[in-house]
């Protein structure tokens, strides 16, 4: 944890002399070898910075997009290099839109609102089969760990005086259920990637797809800035990339406390407002810096599955409100949903401990 009083930063170190607080502050985010490489401050403006930047990942987001249609064709037997070339190309579509939307007053507003929106819609329907394989793959693996021979501790911990006999007997009701529990959830989840993997081939196969590639090929060559916006100073880029850093730490400074109960649903919108804010000032720091921000990627591992493990909890629910099923299902799916929530404290617990600036986190 680092010290109360520091801040975040996207102001690249440039003229403070040695010691400065302002230098020691700036280069918090960034390797010593990469802090404000090769970017003064006076060459911070939106056509030496911003435009290149669109253009480097509109490039990216082409390429993965050529990619993806060759490893996706029927003479293409590896379904791994299809999914790579996928999650490059959402990578790519993320960070155009996170760029459009913090550096927006730069930019065409009605062009960068369009593309944006444009970007979000394809980026959800990619993301969503990668979605529920990832969530089958967690909720089955939860299964097998808490109907095995011995609970974890972490999520087997029972209450003292409680006996041994009436442990082994819901084991053995878990045990039972843990099976069909994961055959339900195997179905329902199966059927749901099946659907988003044909939403996929329909979105890419789309007119409205062909657009969206169009104006990112558009956007590798050419990027619309705002009128005026050529000879502009550094404050073009410095003041939207911090006001995007100011409502992260408003965002983290009223997330609940640490003793707040798990099984609130209720809180899980302002952690995933936390993630989607942390996402935007990562993107903002590139586009300034050149570089991602170190010490926040630990943050951003356990929001990510902090989102796992809060959608996890919500399919075990679903799965449980299915009519008819065994009694013992009901409850290895009510056991799972349980852990899962434990998972999500566990996450918010390692944001907590990982979040390098203080003052967000002890703020009343």
């Amino acid at each position: 944890m680092r010290r109360p009083d520091q801040q975040t930063t996207t102001r690249p170190t440039t003229d403070p002399a040695p010691g400065t607080g302002t230098g020691a502050d700036a280069t918090a985010e960034t390797p010593p070898d990469k802090a404000g490489e090769g970017r003064p401050a006076g060459d911070l403006t939106t056509e030496a910075v911003l435009a290149p930047y669109l253009r480097g990942q509109a490039a990216d987001f082409l390429r993965s997009l050529r990619l993806h249609h060759e490893h996706s064709s029927p003479a293409e037997s590896g379904g791994h290099d299809a999914a790579a070339a996928t999650r490059a190309l959402r990578r790519a579509a993320r960070r155009i839109s996170g760029s459009l939307h913090t550096f927006r007053a730069a930019l065409d507003p009605h062009w960068a609102d369009q593309l944006r929106a444009e970007l979000a819609w394809l980026s959800g329907v990619l993301a969503r089969e990668h979605a529920y394989a990832n969530r089958l793959t967690r909720l089955v693996e939860a299964l097998h760990q808490l109907s095995g021979p011995a609970l974890p501790a972490a999520r087997g911990a029972r209450a003292a005086g409680e006996s041994a006999a009436s442990d082994a007997q819901g084991r053995a009701a878990l045990g039972v259920g843990a099976a069909r529990a994961g055959a339900l959830l195997e179905r329902r989840l199966t059927l749901a990637r099946t659907r988003s993997h044909s939403a996929a081939l329909q979105a890419l196969g789309s007119s409205r797809f062909h657009a969206v590639a169009d104006a990112v090929a558009l956007l590798a060559s050419d990027v619309p800035l705002a009128p005026g916006t050529t000879g502009r100073t550094t404050e073009a880029l410095l003041e939207p990339a911090e006001r995007a850093e100011q409502r992260l730490l408003a965002a983290v400074a009223a997330l609940p406390p640490a003793d707040s109960e798990p099984y609130n649903e209720a809180q899980d919108a302002a952690w995933h407002q936390a993630r989607l804010l942390l996402r935007l000032h990562r993107y903002a720091h590139e586009v300034v810096l050149g570089a991602a921000a170190p010490a926040l990627a630990s943050c951003g591992h356990a929001l990510d599955l902090h989102r796992d493990a809060v959608e996890a909890a919500a399919a075990a629910a679903a799965a449980a409100r299915t009519p008819r099923i065994a009694p013992a299902t009901a409850y290895a799916l009510g056991v799972l949903h349980a852990d899962q929530r434990h998972e999500v404290e566990a996450a918010r617990a390692v944001f907590r401990e990982t979040w390098p600036y203080a003052t967000a986190l002890t703020a009343p």
